[in-house]
């Protein structure tokens, strides 16, 4: 017996307006509107609509034997409930099938992971709450922004509860080792791994309409025989794409319906079934540990974070924006937090790529803008005025206990501070009254000798009290640990 799963991820950006310098301070909306109503409405209506209904029939025509799982941003889910409210509801009714499993993921399809644990964290329960909140669904399976994972996503993942993520079939990582297992995380052994089959999943994804591909036309019948023909040891088959790979980047004319519809009836020919994700990580044991001490994704060839971190312009703006963070965090103005959350989308720095050959030909097929340099000049005249608004925010939004708290320590430590001062002062008149007399200080009676001395080693005392202002940023430091400590539980 082989499980296929399929995995479908939405996630949309919201579009940012030409936003020119002299608008900094002036004008703090920053989003095209009408190009995010534009967008979003269009696919929705060409893909993620029929798209539900396919799935939908699927799901009914094969007894419930057909599931999927679905990774959907908290911000798309924000911009469907706005646009395309219809997509909410049809979406709804797959999840009552009992046959759609949601994937927990970051909220604005952040790189927080790399940047930020507490937002990222802030981030991730965000999502599943607006998961729950809107199918009813609490989610135990993670995937990350475009897959990006390593040890220390690993480590972070396990401690907030999660049992398994999916991420990449980076060859880098796996060497001779199939995809085609489930695996588990050397720095977090009792996560589990389902990794990405790439070829499997772009064949679909990207190749299925291309008349030039060897493989063209590509049947349900030709798939499922793939897959059959795989070592039989190779017992998972992970298929992780993009939605609109249905009506949009394959048309529909092209088949893609047709074919899907196909999979289930030459699937049950084979005994190959189709599981949720949960389903696989109760079923099937880890082969082997998966160790990965450097970042990997689903993107670009190279399978590592340079789609979106690859060059010095990416790197400052990611630089920028993670810098305030915690800044944000203690805001309470509503505004600023969802400006926050749109500006952290992965696609801001991915439209900077200046990436060439087929990786460059992707990024910019994608973006909006006419170079990398224009995408990296309109975000960063946006993240400067929002940077402004939240210095010029931040001490009025202090709504904090955990930061009265602290803001009360360092007064407290201040009039500390004070007190020994007048205290040295004190001790050094003490020492000059009991060392006058008859005798000069330097030839002072030797009885007098031991309490001079006495006092003068309670002296070294006052200067390291003198040093305890410069704790207080180690003070604040440790008051924001404190998400952090609630995450290693």
């Amino acid at each position: 017996m082989r499980a296929i799963c399929f995995y479908f991820q939405i996630h949309q950006p919201f579009r940012l307006k030409h936003y020119r310098f002299f608008d900094i301070g002036n004008d703090h909306y920053y989003y095209d509107d009408f190009a995010d109503d534009d967008i979003i409405t269009r696919i929705a209506q060409r893909s993620y609509l029929p798209a539900n209904q396919m799935l939908l029939d699927m799901i009914r025509e094969n007894g419930k034997k057909f599931k999927v799982a679905f990774s959907i941003s908290g911000t798309a889910l924000e911009q469907l409930e706005q646009y395309v409210p219809e997509f909410i509801d049809s979406m709804k009714e797959l999840a009552q099938t009992g046959c759609v499993e949601f994937l927990s993921e970051t909220y604005a399809h952040s790189l927080s992971s790399l940047y930020d644990p507490v937002e990222f964290e802030a981030q991730v329960k965000a999502h599943d709450s607006k998961i729950q909140q809107l199918f009813g669904q609490k989610p135990k399976v993670f995937r990350n922004t475009e897959l990006i994972y390593d040890d220390d996503i690993a480590s972070m993942v396990y401690g907030m509860g999660f049992k398994a993520a999916i991420t990449a079939d980076a060859k880098h990582v796996l060497g001779w080792r199939s995809p085609n297992f489930l695996y588990s995380s050397a720095s977090a052994p009792k996560l589990k791994l389902l990794l990405k089959n790439g070829k499997l999943s772009d064949d679909i994804s990207f190749r299925f309409s291309n008349p030039e591909w060897a493989s063209y036309p590509l049947t349900a019948d030709k798939y499922i025989n793939w897959i059959n023909e795989l070592p039989q040891e190779e017992q998972l088959v992970n298929l992780f794409m993009n939605y609109d790979a249905f009506g949009e980047l394959q048309p529909r004319e092209s088949g893609i319906f047709e074919f899907m519809k196909a999979l289930p009836r030459f699937a049950a020919e084979n005994d190959i079934q189709f599981w949720t994700p949960s389903e696989v990580v109760s079923k099937f044991k880890p082969v082997a540990e998966l160790a990965v001490p450097y970042p990997m994704s689903w993107t670009d060839e190279a399978r590592d974070t340079s789609a979106w971190l690859g060059n010095t312009l990416q790197q400052e703006a990611a630089r920028k924006l993670y810098s305030i963070g915690e800044r944000v965090r203690l805001c309470t103005d509503r505004r600023i937090k969802l400006d926050w959350n749109y500006l952290q989308a992965s696609d801001h720095f991915f439209y900077m790529s200046t990436k060439h050959n087929d990786d460059g030909s992707v990024h910019s097929h994608y973006s909006p803008y006419d170079s990398p340099y224009t995408a990296f000049t309109n975000y960063m005249n946006v993240l400067s005025d929002f940077m402004t608004r939240v210095e010029e925010q931040y001490p009025a939004s202090i709504d904090n206990e955990e930061l009265n708290s602290l803001l009360l320590t360092i007064r407290n430590q201040e009039q500390e501070i004070e007190k020994l001062h007048r205290e040295v002062e004190m001790m050094r008149n003490n020492i000059v009254q009991d060392t006058t007399g008859d005798f000069p200080i330097d030839e002072a009676p030797a009885v007098e000798a031991p309490e001079l001395k006495k006092e003068e080693e309670k002296k070294p005392a006052a200067p390291k009290k003198k040093k305890a202002p410069a704790k207080k940023p180690a003070a604040k430091k440790a008051a924001t640990k404190k998400p952090a400590n609630k995450k290693a539980k």
